[in-house]
């Protein structure tokens, strides 16, 4: 399993090339971001080849695929954010579908299947992946429409492009359905990129209810070849975190 730092989890507070810097130093190859728009494109490209890092993944702007009559704004923002994707030779970008609008669930779902349809021809000229993301709806994002993994991987099969597939951020669905390895393993042609995080509390992986380890081993064994982004809010030192998750998870 590849480990990935999300910057913003651990480095909020310096600046992007500080952070990669430090991720090396750590002895990590990956680092993710969220919001791209604060980043001067040319000084981020050259701290990532400086520090041999790769830039895995980052957050389109628009998350807002649940409301047809947004969805302009969102094919918009992924236009741009495949734009700024391929300046900084990033290939995934993640996507929430937004809110649960109160419509019938049948009628949002189309709305999200088609708005990355419709997206699809943008993704493949730009060689990038869009991934959507069920998030719990019980400790950090009431509201949300998307909770099941069942359906997210539903929708992506329903859109039938392979750029298209899904972010399974394993604390999400461990609040939501647990069933993590099954869910996992028999769908990995849906999944492109993990998130993880101890539960309860979103913090490091060895402080929750999850044995990561084994959850790792038979990720690795039914051939998953991505990386998995270690989103959490670190209780340890951001520096000795990352040390100690390379330890007990990495290889």
């Amino acid at each position: 399993m590849k480990l990935c730092v999300p910057v913003p989890c651990f480095f909020n507070g310096l600046p992007f090339e500080a952070a990669v810097g430090k991720a090396a130093a750590a002895g990590y190859e990956y680092v993710e971001i969220y919001g791209w728009k604060q980043l001067d494109f040319a000084s981020a490209k050259k701290a990532l080849a400086d520090h041999g890092v790769t830039l895995l993944s980052m957050c389109t702007t628009e998350f807002s695929l649940t409301d047809p009559a947004r969805r302009g704004l969102w094919l918009d923002g992924l236009k741009e954010s495949c734009d700024a994707a391929a300046a900084l030779g990033v290939k995934k970008l993640i996507t929430q579908v937004g809110p649960d609008t109160g419509e019938a669930r049948e009628k949002q779902r189309r709305s999200v299947v088609e708005g990355l349809r419709a997206g699809a021809e943008i993704l493949g000229s730009a060689g990038v992946t869009v991934m959507i993301e069920p998030l719990n709806t019980k400790v950090d994002h009431p509201g949300y429409y998307l909770t099941s993994s069942a359906e997210a991987f539903g929708i992506v099969r329903a859109v039938g492009s392979p750029n298209v597939k899904v972010v399974f951020d394993i604390y999400h669905q461990q609040i939501s359905e647990g069933n993590i390895i099954p869910n996992v393993t028999q769908n990995l042609e849906c999944i492109a990129h993990l998130h993880a995080a101890g539960h309860p509390g979103r913090h490091e992986l060895q402080f929750g209810e999850n044995d990561y380890k084994n959850i790792f081993a038979a990720i690795d064994k039914a051939g998953y070849t991505g990386a998995c982004g270690l989103e959490y809010s670190p209780l340890l030192d951001p520096e000795e975190s990352l040390a100690e998750a390379k330890r007990l998870f990495g290889k």
